[in-house]
């Protein structure tokens, strides 16, 4: 069987597309994405921006035209953080659906957590006597996953995401030091609000925002999953990362290797939200997984049909 699986980010469209295998395993046949940045002011005026949702759009068209090229018999859609937040979000969806042809189901944060940790537990393979702590670091929201031994999945949604707090914090190029000390305390502000008392044993950090990190900690002039997936990403490489990203304006960031010209002017604020997570949980590095949310689709629609174990989450 093939099955697509669409991820509509606050700043990034990416579509998966797979073949399940006899044996049942999975051989990925499309790997798609791109910077639309959706979430394009909606932390002030609460709407879409026209030429993000229209470039978002036509994303979604190319995207699932393709996906249907290549045979899929089904197109699992979700939406997150930005048609959460928008006002006008159903007005997208209708549109999505007279262009495209689909149902782009807006989910919730806790539901976006329980996703990114299906495709975390089986693109890893996780230890179940672990204590994970799983961050998926989005441009509107970021999700926390706590996966202990002998206690139920605790996920939650915090309103930091690069984006988020990009607008609403940095306003100069570089970011000033006092902006930069107000993103760190942002992050700490909502984790002091969490009010977790967990002391994990392993980090696992998803989503373009931890995998264009340690791409440009790696020095990687293109992008190679098989690198970035799985490696290990120690806590001073990020505050090295931090400080180098700092020094220099967006026209400079944007030729860095390992940065998407997309994604560079959110990188600092995605960056310091990876920082403070690893420091507020006393933790040295962070394992950096290159499969999201819209791996957990596919993985869940595949369980579904009986395809994998019952579930994956700890009891």
């Amino acid at each position: 069987m093939k099955l697509a699986a669409l991820d509509v980010g606050t700043n990034t469209v990416l579509m998966l597309v797979v073949e399940r295998n006899p044996d049942g395993e999975l051989r990925t046949l499309a790997e798609l994405s791109r910077i639309t940045r959706l979430g394009r002011g909606i932390e002030s005026s609460a709407r879409l921006d026209p030429q993000a949702a229209a470039a978002t759009l036509d994303a979604i068209v190319e995207f699932t035209g393709q996906a249907r090229a290549l045979g899929a018999e089904k197109i699992l859609a979700v939406a997150t953080a930005a048609l959460r937040d928008a006002s006008d979000g159903a007005e997208f969806l209708a549109r999505v659906r007279e262009r495209a042809g689909i149902e782009l189901e807006i989910i919730s944060g806790e539901s976006e957590a329980q996703l990114a940790w299906l495709a975390v537990s089986r693109g890893l393979k996780l230890d179940p006597a672990e204590h994970v702590l799983v961050v998926d670091i989005g441009g509107g929201s970021t999700e926390l996953i706590r996966a202990e031994p002998g206690r139920r999945l605790d996920a939650v949604s915090l309103q930091i995401g690069s984006v988020r707090l990009t607008e609403r914090i940095v306003k100069h190029d570089p970011p000033l030091i006092r902006e930069a000390a107000d993103l760190r305390l942002a992050v700490d502000d909502a984790i002091r609000a969490l009010g977790w008392k967990f002391h994990p044993t392993l980090m696992v950090g998803i989503a373009g925002t931890v995998t264009t990190i340690c791409a440009f900690v790696l020095g990687l002039e293109h992008y190679d999953s098989k690198i970035v997936h799985g490696h290990r990403m120690q806590h001073r490489e990020v505050l090295d990362a931090i400080a180098r990203l700092c020094k220099i304006p967006l026209s400079e960031r944007m030729k860095l290797p390992g940065i998407d010209p997309g994604r560079a002017d959110v990188i600092i604020a995605g960056a310091a939200i990876l920082e403070r997570i690893m420091a507020s949980f006393g933790l040295d590095e962070v394992v950096v997984s290159d499969q999201g949310v819209r791996w957990g689709l596919v993985w869940r629609e595949f369980e579904a049909q009986g395809a994998g174990s019952s579930s994956c989450a700890p009891e």
